[in-house]
């Protein structure tokens, strides 16, 4: 899980750097097609095994939902810094939780409820726009980590119907599909203010554009696949928390980048975000084994 947390957070820092070339939504474009060309390999040896009735409306819903959060995560990266977009990302859990309790009607202990409690004070320090940080760009890094919560809450009901294998595949699927959909649109019908979510296509120019790109979808490949074998050797909450070692290391980099120390209000929501997930992920008898977006 410490592997995983690290190359995710190189593929936060690759998207950081060569988002200063290329717009976001072709990153996820590039980093999906290096991850489907895996899985169809894995598919190709063994097929997939369907577990029940099919739901394909949902299983089209996680993916669309789960490339928007790729949307906001690099765009928050681009906007907020490596070290504030990888705390807003890991409040999903704290969203988990609540929208768990408020969709499925998972009853919440008193445990959780504080942990709840405690994340969200850690996301108003966090969340305090200073000067040179809009409250726009506050406001859709941490839409990354409720749409990655909404997403996971939809992998619980798939995961009883299908093989994992078809719920990523799903994801990056769309992963490519709505980002050739979203340059098109900023091609011929360019929309002001929706730069997180509409951009154009610039053919890489070199050998190091190519190998960017093709870093930006091995590092999220190896994170992802470390972090699903992790989830077999111990319990899932106790390896959860682990996970959050991502943020320390993104910001480490992020200052490594040239990106700001965190100031004292931030490093103490840092560590509430992280104490109100731990506490969360600690109940929690499994956790999703998807991708991170």
């Amino acid at each position: 899980m410490l592997g995983a947390a690290f190359f995710f957070s190189l593929t936060s820092a690759i998207s950081k750097h060569i988002g200063k070339e290329f717009h976001i939504v072709q990153l996820v474009f590039f980093r999906n097609i290096v991850g489907v060309v895996f899985i169809l390999s894995s598919i190709w040896k063994r097929p997939f095994e369907q577990k029940g009735g099919g739901k394909l409306g949902l299983l089209i819903f996680r993916g669309v939902v789960g490339t928007l959060s790729l949307y906001l995560l690099f765009y928050a990266i681009q906007t907020l810094g490596l070290g504030r977009a990888s705390t807003y990302q890991y409040t999903y859990p704290i969203f988990l939780a609540l929208f768990s309790w408020l969709v499925i009607g998972e009853t919440l202990n008193q445990k959780e409820w504080a942990a709840i409690f405690i994340g969200f004070a850690g996301i108003l320090l966090v969340f305090r726009p200073d000067l040179s940080l809009s409250w726009r760009d506050n406001v859709l890094g941490l839409g990354n980590a409720v749409l990655t919560a909404v997403s996971y809450l939809s992998i619980r009901q798939l995961g009883w119907v299908y093989d994992s294998r078809a719920i990523i595949l799903s994801f990056m699927l769309s992963g490519i599909v709505m980002p050739v959909l979203s340059m098109l649109v900023g091609t011929y019908y360019p929309i002001e203010g929706l730069d997180f979510l509409i951009g154009t296509f610039r053919w890489p120019e070199n050998i190091w554009h190519w190998l960017a790109f093709l870093a930006l979808g091995l590092t999220a490949l190896l994170g992802q696949k470390m972090l699903t074998q992790s989830f077999t050797y111990d319990k899932a909450g106790r390896v959860a928390t682990v996970g959050y070692s991502n943020i320390l290391f993104s910001t480490l980099i992020g200052f490594f980048m040239g990106e700001a120390i965190p100031s004292l209000s931030m490093l103490s929501g840092m560590v509430l975000i992280v104490l109100g997930g731990v506490l969360v992920s600690l109940a929690k008898s499994k956790t999703p084994l998807e991708d991170k977006s």
